[in-house]
C-alpha cells in the first residue's frame, strides 16, 4: 500500500498532468513544419482575392471556439474545486429541479453564437460563389479518371494530362498537367466531369468546387501572387484518386501568352469538348440494379 496522504496523491497527480501538458506542447512545436508566415493555413496572405476573407472567418471561428472552450473548462474546474466533497461532509447538497435563468442563458447564448457565425459565413460564402463580374480569362476544366483537361476558351487552345503515366507511383511535379493563370487577372473556371464525381481543389487558394458529369459549375478567382501551386481532386473517385494531381502556375501576362503560343505551336488548337466524355450509363444501371437486389 502507498504511504502517501490523499493531499500528497493529489499533488503528484497534478504534477504528472502538468508535465504531460508541457511535454505535449513542446513535442507539438517540434513536429510542426509549417512556417510562422503561413500559420496553420495552406495559403499566404494575398495569394488570391479570396484569401483574406476566408482566413478571417476561419481564424475568427477558432478564436471564438477557444474562448468558449476556455470558459466552459474554467467553469467546470471551478465547480469541481468549490463544490468538491470535503472531509466529514456527508450531507447531500440542495437538490434543484429547475433554474429558469440559467436554462435561458445556456439556450440564448448558443443561439447568438450560431447566429453570428452563420451571418459572417454567409457573407464570405456569397463572396466566394459570386460570378457576376466580367472575367478577364475563361477556362474550362474537365475532370476524368484520373487526370485533367484544360481548355483556354478565349484563346481556343487546350492542354491535357496523360492517364497512361499513372503507374501506381507519385508522378514528379514536372510531369503533372499544368494549368497556367495570369497574375492579377479575374479567371472564371467552368467545371465539369467526364465520368464520375470529382472535385477541383487548389489548397493554396482556399477554395474548391465539386464537379459532376453532365453538369457545369462556375467559380471566379483572382490569383495575386506568382508561383507554382499544387492542385488535386478532393472527391474519392476510384483507384487512382490519390494521384489525380495537377500544377497551377500563376505567371506574368507575357509568360501566360508565351505558354498559349507554345500550345498553338504544338498543334493543340480547338477545344476538348464533351464528345470525349465516358458513357457511364451502363455503370449506373448496374449500380442501381445492385441496390435494388440488396
Amino acid at each position: 500500500m502507498s504511504n502517501l496522504t490523499p493531499r500528497q496523491k493529489r499533488r503528484r497527480a497534478l504534477s504528472l498532468v502538468a508535465m504531460g501538458a508541457i511535454g505535449a506542447t513542446v513535442l507539438a512545436g517540434c513536429a510542426s513544419d509549417i512556417s510562422p508566415k503561413q500559420g496553420w493555413l495552406p495559403a499566404e496572405p494575398g495569394t488570391t482575392n479570396l484569401t483574406e476573407p476566408i482566413t478571417n472567418i476561419w481564424v475568427g471561428a477558432w478564436i471564438a471556439a477557444l474562448f468558449i472552450g476556455a470558459l466552459v473548462w474554467g467553469l467546470m474546474i471551478w465547480c469541481i474545486i468549490v463544490y468538491r466533497k470535503r472531509k466529514d461532509d456527508n450531507e447531500l447538497p440542495v437538490q434543484i429541479r429547475y433554474h429558469l435563468p440559467l436554462e435561458l442563458l445556456y439556450t440564448f447564448v448558443p443561439l447568438v453564437m450560431v447566429g453570428v457565425l452563420f451571418f459572417y459565413t454567409v457573407q464570405v460564402q456569397d463572396e466566394i460563389t459570386d460570378v457576376s463580374e466580367t472575367p478577364d480569362v475563361n477556362i474550362e476544366v474537365y475532370a476524368k479518371q484520373w487526370s485533367w483537361d484544360f481548355n483556354y476558351t478565349d484563346e481556343d487552345v487546350w492542354d491535357t494530362g496523360d492517364m497512361a503515366a499513372l503507374d501506381g507511383t507519385m508522378a514528379p511535379a514536372e510531369d503533372l498537367p499544368t494549368l497556367y493563370l495570369p497574375v492579377n487577372k479575374r479567371v472564371e473556371f467552368t467545371l465539369t466531369s467526364r465520368d464520375v464525381i470529382h472535385s477541383f481543389w487548389v489548397p493554396a487558394f482556399l477554395t474548391k468546387l465539386d464537379m459532376f458529369p453532365h453538369e457545369t459549375r462556375t467559380m471566379q478567382i483572382v490569383p495575386q501572387k506568382e508561383g507554382t501551386y499544387l492542385g488535386k481532386c478532393a472527391e474519392l473517385c476510384g483507384e487512382f484518386h490519390a494521384y489525380m494531381l495537377f500544377n497551377v502556375k500563376v505567371v506574368s501576362e507575357q509568360e501566360y501568352d508565351d505558354h498559349i503560343q507554345s500550345l498553338r505551336d504544338a498543334g493543340q488548337e480547338g477545344l476538348l469538348d464533351d464528345s470525349l466524355d465516358r458513357d457511364t450509363t451502363a455503370v449506373w444501371d448496374e449500380l442501381a440494379e445492385a441496390n435494388k437486389e440488396s
